[in-house]
């Protein structure tokens, strides 16, 4: 999740195995949950390489109450989970996420995120004689693959997902997005299934008019309102939009703590990315916010007095 000063950036494929039990509900805009809602950003990223099923399994693992995800539309349509625009900084190839067709992303090797000094190609060396391929290690993640997993065992985790814009596809990612979790079960009349009395999925973008799209799209997903560093006249007047919550980062909340009060007042949840920092951690579970979005979910766990599994 970074406050987009980018310049560009949205599903076809595979309907879910059959037997899975799904459980469907009535729309609500709330998580009544003890404590803040612990979400896994991009996975549990302090662990393993973001938008990567060995990411978001550990978060499973650890006990996060939901994770997140990136998608971004190749352009033959299918959405991926990748953060950047560029594809450089998690690859080891080269090129625009929305100009690249899915079956050239495939050529890449995924993974962790890579410094200048680093070898484009250290991910593909052989490091001991016992080394066996494994196909699913280093592939460009699709949506549909990351729905398959989080649907393999519903109700374990629920999934956040943020559509990145500006992109060539405009509105085709929203209508794309609702597609696939309709494809799922995720989604029926517009409307997310419930999981332990909580909608399964949400929706969040930086895009004012993104959110809007979902909202005619899916009238009963909840949207969440991305901000990052605004003018304080101009995150107050979020306050005052059909998103069910707003998600600051958590350099806005340092600045300006107030914000979290000014709005519960407004009736809006407060989600927050990406605290990592144990004492962003402390400040934002004092605050009282609703969600937090976090690189280390294992950690935050353990502040708000939890138990992890490991």
């Amino acid at each position: 999740m970074t406050d987009p000063a980018e310049l560009a950036s949205p599903v076809a494929g595979r309907v879910p195995r059959r037997g899975r039990s799904l459980r469907a509900g009535r729309s609500t805009f709330s998580f009544p949950l003890t404590g803040p809602e612990v979400v896994a950003h991009r996975g549990a990223t302090a662990e393993a390489p973001e938008h990567t099923l060995a990411a978001y399994r550990r978060a499973a693992d650890i006990g996060a109450d939901a994770v997140e995800c990136d998608v971004r539309m190749t352009r033959d349509g299918v959405l991926v989970c990748v953060h950047d625009r560029q594809i450089a900084t998690t690859s080891n190839g080269r090129g625009v996420v929305s100009g690249l067709h899915l079956d050239e992303l495939e050529q890449f090797h995924f993974g962790a995120r890579r410094s200048a000094l680093r070898s484009r190609w250290a991910d593909d060396e052989i490091t001991a004689v016992t080394d066996e391929p494994d196909v699913e290690s280093g592939l460009v993640l699709t949506l549909e693959r990351l729905l398959d997993y989080i649907t393999a065992t519903p109700g374990t985790v629920r999934l956040a997902i943020e559509t990145k814009h500006p992109t060539r596809h405009a509105r085709k990612v929203e209508e794309a997005l609702v597609a696939c979790l309709e494809r799922f079960g995720l989604l029926r009349g517009g409307t997310p299934v419930e999981w332990a009395g909580k909608p399964a999925v949400r929706m969040m973008s930086f895009s004012q008019l993104a959110v809007r799209r979902m909202t005619d799209l899916a009238p009963g997903i909840p949207t969440v309102q991305l901000l990052g560093k605004r003018l304080r006249p101009l995150r107050r007047e979020l306050l005052s939009g059909s998103a069910m919550a707003v998600g600051p980062g958590i350099s806005l909340i340092r600045s300006d703590p107030d914000y979290v009060a000014a709005a519960h007042a407004a009736g809006k949840q407060v989600h927050v990315w990406t605290v990592n920092r144990p004492d962003d951690m402390d400040l934002v579970r004092d605050l009282g916010v609703d969600v937090i979005i976090t690189d280390d979910p294992d950690e935050m766990l353990r502040r708000l007095g939890r138990e992890t599994s490991h």
